[in-house]
């Protein structure tokens, strides 16, 4: 089904709950749908925007352009052994439910990527993380649409240039392919991770560890961190995990011997940005209708009232404020736009 608007309201597809039209809004459920609107003249060398959930994303003002919202959905199994299976999930599907379905059936492979907010096709583009998993690590493929060049193609793994809360997507194609789909790889036999956060803490509030009580302990994990969308419009986490130097990190810790540090790359390591913001005052704070949330200092919220040029300004003062401290420079994990 096609809908296709003019100065068109996108409140419900920003969960900062920002109050921004889009000059030309299109949605659809169908391939076929999609190259009427992109082969029209009208659209051509317009300004556009991809947007699923708008779960990670800050608008500034009205997107003066062309807002696509693919829709399509779907999950099935496509390849089946004794060892794993192989399902495709449309991208319009919702990213929870998603999970939710992969752990009622008994796969295993993203179940600690439970309440994790947006859509099945945004998951390869931020690669979202959390408690140990990627979801990087579990994709096969991804098909793709090409905008620019109006073709339909499989995008592989490698292909992706996954990296941390990174990837192809979200770089030199942003904006330009759609992932219309995602092939995961989720696996029978199941190699729990609960090493990380309060996951391990948590089960021992359960008779057995399972897919379903590790999907339960994650969600009561987030529930009791992050605040609701809905009830508090935010963005989950505002910043990236820095990646440090370790020798950098070592003179860090010679100072802040409670700094967390976590694995990365050879001769990296990750910062807990979190603790950075804490440590300089901000968890909790509020600035005029926004503030950083009591509970998770990565979690900026808008109180009611604000705008995306307030939430960047207080952005802004967080980052100088870190870098001051600590030396070391964020990054914003949510898209300004």
């Amino acid at each position: 089904m096609i809908l296709l608007r003019e100065n068109y309201p996108i409140r419900h597809l920003n969960t900062f709950g920002f109050d921004v039209k889009a000059r030309y809004f299109f949605s659809y459920t169908k391939r076929s749908e999609l190259l009427q609107i992109i082969l029209a003249s009208k659209y051509t060398g317009m300004n556009r925007l991809i947007l699923g959930a708008g779960s990670n994303v800050l608008f500034t003002g009205d997107f003066n352009g062309l807002v696509i919202h693919p829709g399509i959905k779907g999950i099935q199994v496509i390849y089946e052994d004794a060892d794993c299976v192989h399902v495709k999930a449309g991208g319009g599907e919702n990213w929870d439910e998603f999970v939710r379905w992969t752990v009622d059936n008994n796969f295993s492979g993203i179940e600690n990527l439970s309440l994790i907010p947006g859509t099945v096709g945004a998951a390869p583009v931020q690669n979202i993380g959390a408690y140990g998993m990627e979801v990087s690590n579990s994709i096969i493929s991804t098909e793709v649409f090409d905008i620019d060049r109006k073709t339909r193609s499989i995008t592989d793994n490698s292909e992706c240039g996954f990296g941390y809360r990174e990837s192809v997507f979200k770089s030199e194609l942003k904006n330009r392919c759609i992932i219309e789909s995602v092939i995961f790889r989720l696996e029978k036999k199941h190699r729990f991770v609960i090493s990380y956060g309060n996951i391990k803490e948590e089960l021992k509030n359960f008779p057995q560890v399972d897919l379903q009580t590790i999907r339960q302990s994650v969600i009561n994990i987030r529930n009791s961190k992050l605040p609701d969308p809905v009830k508090l419009p935010n963005a989950g986490s505002f910043f990236k995990n820095p990646v440090v130097t370790v020798e950098f990190a070592k003179s860090l810790k010679m100072k802040y011997e409670n700094l967390p540090v976590y694995p990365s790359t050879p001769g990296y390591v990750k910062l807990a940005a979190g603790w950075l913001i804490e440590q300089c005052g901000w968890k909790g704070k509020r600035t005029g209708h926004c503030g950083v949330h009591k509970n998770q200092a990565l979690i900026l919220v808008n109180y009611g009232g604000a705008n995306g040029k307030d939430l960047l300004q207080l952005a802004d003062k967080i980052m100088d404020s870190v870098f001051d401290t600590f030396g070391v420079r964020l990054e914003m994990e949510v898209n300004v736009i």
